[in-house]
C-alpha cells in the first residue's frame, strides 16, 4: 500500500501541487500520452489499485452484488464497501464516470446489433447480390426444413 510522508506539507503547497497534478491530467489527449505518463507516474500495485476500484464502481453501477465483485476481481469485501460507500454518498466523480462508460457501451452494443444486421442482409465484401442471395436462401431453407 502506498506510504503518505509523516510530514505535512503546508496547505497552500498542497493545493498547489493538486493544481499542477490535475492540469497534467487533463492535458493529456491520447490513450498513449495517458498510458506513458501512468507508467511512468505509477507504480504497478497502484495503478491495479486504480483499475480494480474503477472496475468495482462499473460493476456496482451494472448491479453486481458484493460477492461477485470480490470474487471477479479478488478483493477484500472492506474495498467494495468502501468504493460502494463513496459512490451512494457522495462520489459525483464515480457516477459521472460510470455513467458515461455505460452510455459507451451502450452505444457500442448498439452499433454491434446493426453490424450484425448489416451482416445478415448485405453480401460480404467481394460476393454479389445474386449469388450471396440464393447461398444465403438455401440456408434458411435447410434451417427451416424446406427440403
Amino acid at each position: 500500500m502506498a506510504q503518505v510522508s509523516k510530514y505535512p506539507l503546508r496547505k497552500e503547497i498542497e493545493e498547489r501541487i493538486f493544481e499542477v497534478l490535475l492540469k497534467t491530467i487533463a492535458d493529456l489527449k491520447k490513450p498513449e500520452e495517458v498510458d506513458e505518463f501512468l507508467e511512468d507516474f505509477l507504480s504497478p500495485v497502484e495503478k491495479i489499485m486504480l483499475a480494480k476500484r474503477l472496475a468495482i464502481v462499473v460493476l456496482l453501477g451494472k448491479g453486481y452484488d458484493y460477492r461477485g465483485i470480490r470474487e471477479i476481481l479478488k478483493v477484500t469485501p472492506g474495498t467494495v464497501s468502501g468504493v460502494n460507500l463513496k459512490l451512494k454518498y457522495g462520489g459525483r466523480g464515480y457516477k459521472r464516470v460510470v455513467e458515461k462508460l455505460l452510455q459507451e457501451e451502450k452505444i457500442e452494443k448498439l452499433f454491434e446489433k446493426i453490424d450484425e444486421v448489416l451482416f445478415q442482409t448485405l453480401p460480404p465484401k467481394g460476393k454479389s447480390w445474386r449469388e450471396w442471395g440464393r447461398k444465403k436462401w438455401l440456408a434458411k431453407a435447410k434451417n427451416n426444413r424446406l427440403f
